[in-house]
């Protein structure tokens, strides 16, 4: 720390550290900021040391060594108020509340001392001539602490009666207790629509709405308002993370994620402030802390993870079980220490109906990444257990269900065989049975089911049924088209084609059968087209093989429909062939370069499935409508196709494929301007990626996707939570370079929206090293102005005239005048706040018109000239301001004279360049002559400003506005041209 030698020093010194985060490092400066206060002699320096010292306290985790400072100011004042001045007999007054609250938070402080500091704290508002309405509001604590609801409600009748004062909490601390209580008394609806001017942005100040957002979590969960919750959340867990006094808010969040399914970012949460385990400063704020933390571990160990190892404090490890046992023990011993205090059970009863709370909703998403610990997802729903054999049920009535299940093609078909395998373990089932468990099991194994789907042929012979041991060697002979051996799956399915179609001929089977036969062929075929469409182009003959292999999967799909025909009835399975041979022929229709047949057959198929009762067969031939529909441009029917593939698919789609199909929905309903419905589609891919194990790849898609959207709508601080969570995914790799830059741009928007303009910078800046290896560097450009204009933003001015340089570079290099030329302004603005002054602003701002003028002059076309004509009209504008302020308010006169009369020059050379524009330039050409105007006023040229007030008034003169907001700019210009006029009067 730099010596202190002068008051005025103290005073610099503190106000630099009250710029400093939260915590014990702020804190300790301010311990030294007194000792040198002490030595300085001044007693109100010692004053305002005290009370920077208390205030620096009271926000942090130490807050119980507030009690010091304050009672030595307060013994200041008793005995020589003269040496306070008014703002800090203000401020000794104002923490008197501090002291109330804080008096609360320490169970080892008598009540009767704070009932007793009650009436001091009274006694000398009355003394000061302040209103009752913040002692009233004390009151009401302390009886909201007690559990005495009777004298709360009386304290908080009277607090609101009571007038306002300068003592008041501000109206967003006010609501936020008031809310409070509402709350607490089961009055969650109340509650939020006092918090709403709060939430909404119209009461603000340094600490709301962060409290305000952590306290309506769980009133908008209990009222199923689980939308605004997750908002909430997301938005107010970025406000209240830096803030290291906020450990009550803190605890709000981590409980949210308790109650929603998100423990897994509860763990995460609890990993960012492992000091909260243990700092002491603030008991009522650990005892929250500690009772959320044992609800999310219970939570953790109800799922089955109460083994997994959890952080738990500083350097320190437990599982879950054994943390929610310390956190518990922790919570009530704290809690204990409040009802002895207190003389009642009420901070107990609370704390265990906390720690007790069941999940509000099962999983909430909330799009943000959650790491997920090894050997467990906490959050995710555990895997489905294998069903069981019914309990009572035998061997005969599993099979009957397996058999019922497998005839309707139901999706648990498989799980009830597995069950009737579990079954027959002990058991002798006949043959027919036997050859039924091989032929599922070998379904259900993939490329390996092929000498499965043999022991099955061999079996069903067995036991009689040569058309089903032919239909399971027809079924093994597909799998190894799927294993890639389609000429070694023609060659055997041949001999069980000819064999069911002579056994059918002969009634020695029936049509279902034989229809499966003649799938797995048709199966097989359209295959062969497919490999040999790919490799089409590889070759001679390659085209003439594909167009080949096309005609014999078409007149194999017509006679598999032929069979069929008339044949479905009831029958699901045969109705399924039907509606897949409508399939196959679109996807025959698509080789032969035909969409819109394609996309009508593959209609007509999921319509056939749909009205079979089978609507999950469906969703993949949606997926093709959709993206046939794509291709011919018609994005309703993609967006329909999409819709009917979610509703059809119900929960029999896998994670991946819902994933995909919210995914798809986002990008469409998105590119119609839907912003709200794309970020809640965007969420919902995200959620699902997640669920599938996706998170890092496609769910990081769908994370920057959301944050994207979310941007779109004005919510910056959920999209910049959103897109900050996507980005240790996101790599060039998976999703491409420009999914990076374009995050990352995203982000820095946001960021600057927010007010945090140095990470802005960091972010475009980091965009930008990515973007400048790409060819074309427009992005490039545009990034480092972006960046440049959030460096100047954080007051950073040689770092943001260096960016700006290097935008100029970048925007000359592609030939973008403009740019450049609004890099050559903003370092010129720059200058006048660094060594190169007053004099190397000009040189820019000269520069800068010359680039314009030059590239007016350059232009290849009339519209290119009239942008560039514009530029130059706007350049000597903002060269006139910059003069007009680049001379200092107690320069000598004629210092003031010269700086007003060149920025005259340049707002009168603006007036005519505007005036060239015609109609076009009429607004910004009012503009410059208005400024002009009061330049002239300013020099004491009364008619000059007159006539350039009445120039304006006459340029609207009958002016009916062009119905794009320029009727505002109308009343604006007439009524600063009034203005003028009445001032020169005057």
């Amino acid at each position: 720390m730099d010596e202190i030698t002068d008051f005025d020093a103290l005073r610099r010194a503190m106000a630099e550290n009250s710029d400093q985060p939260e915590g014990p490092a702020r804190n300790a400066r301010a311990e030294r900021l007194l000792a040198a206060a002490e030595r300085l002699d001044v007693p109100l320096a010692v004053i305002e040391a005290l009370g920077h010292q208390l205030k620096v306290y009271n926000y942090s985790s130490e807050k119980d060594k507030m009690f010091v400072p304050f009672a030595r100011l307060l013994r200041l004042w008793d005995e020589r108020p003269g040496d306070f001045d008014e703002y800090e007999t203000h401020s000794l007054h104002w923490v008197f509340k501090w002291m109330s609250a804080g008096m609360l938070d320490q169970p080892h402080v008598p009540l009767a001392s704070i009932e007793k500091w009650l009436g001091e704290m009274e006694h000398r508002y009355r003394l000061a001539g302040h209103s009752e309405r913040a002692v009233r509001s004390a009151e009401f604590s302390v009886a909201a602490h007690l559990g005495d609801i009777p004298r709360a409600e009386r304290a908080y009748a009277a607090w609101l009666a009571a007038e306002r004062d300068s003592m008041a909490d501000c109206h967003a601390c006010e609501l936020h207790g008031q809310g409070g209580w509402q709350a607490r008394r089961g009055r969650d609806a109340e509650a939020l629509e006092l918090w709403g001017p709060v939430l909404d942005g119209e009461f603000t100040c340094a600490h709301e709405p962060h409290t305000v957002l952590a306290s309506s979590l769980a009133p908008l969960l209990r009222l199923g308002r689980f939308d605004e919750a997750r908002a909430h959340h997301l938005r107010g867990f970025r406000l209240v993370r830096p803030m290291e006094s906020m450990r009550g808010a803190f605890a709000d969040h981590v409980e949210f994620c308790a109650l929603t399914g998100n423990e897994a970012r509860g763990l995460e949460l609890l990993a960012e402030r492992p000091a909260y385990f243990t700092d002491t400063g603030q008991p009522r704020s650990r005892l929250d802390f500690m009772a959320v933390v044992a609800l999310l571990m219970d939570r953790l160990t109800a799922l089955g993870l109460g083994d997994r190892r959890v952080p738990g404090g500083r350097g320190e490890e437990r599982t879950a079980r054994e943390l929610a046992a310390h956190a518990r023990a922790e919570a009530l011993a704290l809690a204990a220490r409040f009802d002895a205090r207190n003389g009642t059970s009420y901070v107990g009863d609370r704390t265990r109906a906390r720690m007790a709370q069941e999940p509000l909703a099962d999983r909430l998403p909330l799009g943000v990444r959650a790491t997920r610990p090894a050997g467990g997802v906490p959050g995710a729903p555990p895997p489905a257990p294998a069903p069981a054999p019914a309990a009572g049920r035998d061997l005969a009535g599993l099979l009957a269900e397996a058999r019922r299940l497998s005839d309707t093609l139901q999706p648990d078909a498989m799980a009830a065989w597995e069950a009737v395998a579990r079954a027959a373990e002990d058991a002798e089932p006949d043959a027919r049975t036997r050859a039924e468990l091989a032929d599922h099991e070998a379904m259900a194994s993939g490329p390996d089911g092929v000498a499965l789907f043999e022991r099955a042929a061999r079996l069903y012979a067995e036991a009689g049924d040569t058309g089903e041991s032919l239909a399971a060697r027809a079924r093994g002979a597909y799998v190894r088209a799927l294993a890639g051996d389609t000429a070694g799956a023609l060659t055997a399915v041949a001999e069980p084609y000819d064999g069911i179609l002579a056994l059918y001929a002969e009634e020695g089977t029936g049509v279902r059968e034989t229809a499966s036969v003649l799938m797995s062929r048709a199966r097989i075929l359209m295959r062969r087209l497919h490999e040999e469409h790919e490799n089409g182009t590889a070759g001679p003959g390659g085209a003439e093989a594909a167009e080949g292999a096309a005609e014999a999967a078409e007149r194999a799909v017509r006679e598999l429909q032929a069979l069929v025909g008339g044949h479905t009835g009831s029958d699901v399975r045969l109705a399924s062939r039907s509606a897949e041979a409508q399939a196959m022929l679109a996807e025959l229709a698509e080789f032969h370069g035909d969409p819109e047949r394609a996309a009508g057959l593959f209609r007509r198929a999921v319509g056939e499935f749909t009205a079979a009762g089978l609507p999950w067969f469906a969703v993949e031939y949606e997926v093709r409508v959709a993206a046939l529909a794509h291709q011919l441009d018609d994005m309703a029917e993609a967006e329909r196709a999409v819709r009917a593939a979610l509703e059809l698919g119900g929960p029999y789609v896998e994670a991946t494929g819902r994933a995909q199909l919210h995914l798809q929905l986002a990008e469409l309903v998105g590119e119609r301007g839907e912003a709200l419905e794309a970020a809640e589609q965007a969420l919902q891919a995200a959620h699902w990626a997640d669920e599938a194990g996706q998170g890092p790849t496609l769910g990081a898609w769908a994370r920057h996707m959301l944050g994207g959207f979310l941007l779109r709508q004005g919510r910056y601080a959920e999209a910049a939570e959103v897109l900050e969570s996507a980005l240790p995914d996101l790599n060039a790799e998976t999703h491409g370079d420009g999914a990076v830059v374009q995050t990352l741009w995203w982000l820095g928007d946001c960021l600057g929206a927010l007010g945090e303009h140095r990470a802005a910078a960091e972010r475009r800046l980091q965009a930008a090293g990515i973007a400048r290896h790409w060819p074309e560097q427009h992005d490039h450009a545009t990034l480092a102005h972006l960046a440049a204009e959030s460096l100047s933003r954080a007051d950073l001015s040689h770092d943001a005239d260096r960016a700006y340089a290097r935008a100029g570079e970048l925007w000359r290099g592609v030939g973008n005048v403009h740019g450049l030329v609004r890099s050559l302004r903003a370092r010129a603005w720059l200058a006048l706040n660094t060594d190169a002054g007053v004099g190397g602003a000009r040189e820019l701002m000269a520069e800068a018109l010359d680039e314009c003028q030059a590239g007016a002059d350059a232009a290849d076309d009339e519209e290119t000239r009239h942008r560039l004509v514009a530029e130059l009209g706007h350049t000597h504008r903002q060269f006139g301001d910059l003069l007009a302020r680049s001379v200092a308010e107690d320069a000598e006169d004629g210092a003031i004279r010269a700086a007003f009369e060149a920025g005259l020059t340049q707002m009168a050379e603006a007036a005519a360049v505007f005036a060239s524009l015609g109609a076009e330039g009429l607004h910004a050409r009012t503009g410059a002559e208005l400024a002009a105007g009061w330049l002239e006023a300013d020099l004491g040229r009364s008619a000059a400003a007159v006539g350039r007030a009445r120039a304006v008034l006459a340029a609207y003169e009958g002016f009916q506005g062009d119905g794009d907001g320029a009727d505002e700019t109308v009343l604006a210009r007439r009524a600063e041209a009034e203005q003028l006029l009445e001032l020169r009067e005057e």
